[in-house]
């Protein structure tokens, strides 16, 4: 058997700065998203866990964890006191949230909104119960520190339903919404300092300030502007996050400069 994906490559550039994904049905009927990198082509599952296994026969890793820990409830008479997220557990159940994390990213960059929610508001309660859990903070803030840019992208699929729907109303609503609960986050965690600086609020910002102006101009109309794709610094941003879980530092500081640059006046 060749193994060889030469041809697969070849038949679709990777384009630097780009997001390509597309959507395709598997041998086995079943739909596949995949996404161009630049050294091959990642392919993941379009329903449950995207590399298509099953944790100990679970949906998936955070499935598994919620389970143990109503198993310890039963032990201990409802009581969860106790139980406790080691860190090999939480380092597993974040590099299962990348899976999730590629996934909408294509599913938004494919205008399928409704399937970003769904994988966004389930890494979300992810986080939420590793915060709960966690032996220490230090542990718990290794995986809330990548909040702000799962909130961010549920505002945005949220939102682009609503520019879909001409609701502009809504639309800002949950925009408004969305910057609320970053500047929560940032309070509630005791890192104020960070609110300030956060891309995450200003690309937020930004759009509500395209929006406003653009379905004032235009009523009854879809704004150019009212479709928000992911601008350049926020995929470099994306990829910044990620080369930081994989503790690919040289990548990290390469990706961390050419946004300074391109942030700078």
């Amino acid at each position: 058997m060749n193994f060889d994906i030469s041809h697969l490559l070849e038949s679709w550039d990777y384009q630097p700065g780009q997001l390509a994904v597309r959507r395709l049905k598997g041998k086995d009927g079943q739909d596949r998203v995949q996404m161009r990198l630049d050294l091959g082509i990642l392919q993941m599952h379009a329903d449950g866990r995207p590399d298509g296994k099953r944790p100990m026969g679970h949906v998936s890793l955070y499935e598994f964890f919620q389970d143990r820990l109503e198993k310890y409830k039963l032990e201990n008479d409802d009581n969860e006191e106790g139980f406790v997220l080691k860190p090999a557990d939480i380092s597993r159940l974040q590099q299962e949230a990348i899976q999730y994390h590629h996934r909408y990213i294509c599913f938004f960059q494919l205008g399928d909104y409704d399937s970003v929610l769904r994988d966004a508001e389930r890494n979300l309660k992810m986080f939420d119960f590793v915060d709960d859990y966690a032996e220490n903070d230090d542990l718990s803030w290794s995986l809330q520190q990548f909040r702000p840019q799962l909130l961010m992208m549920l505002t945005r699929a949220e939102g682009s339903l609503a520019v879909d729907e001409e609701d502009w109303t809504q639309a800002t609503e949950v925009i408004k919404e969305g910057i609320e609960a970053l500047k929560e986050f940032y309070s509630d965690f005791g890192k104020p300092e960070l609110m300030d600086h956060s891309g995450e609020i200003q690309s937020l910002e930004q759009w509500l300030e395209e929006l406003e102006s653009s379905s004032k101009d235009g009523i009854g109309e879809k704004p150019e502007k009212a479709i928000k794709k992911l601008t350049k610094v926020e995929k470099l941003e994306i990829d910044l996050q990620e080369a930081i879980v994989r503790e690919d530092y040289e990548k990290a500081a390469k990706v961390r400069d050419i946004i300074n640059k391109l942030k700078s006046p």
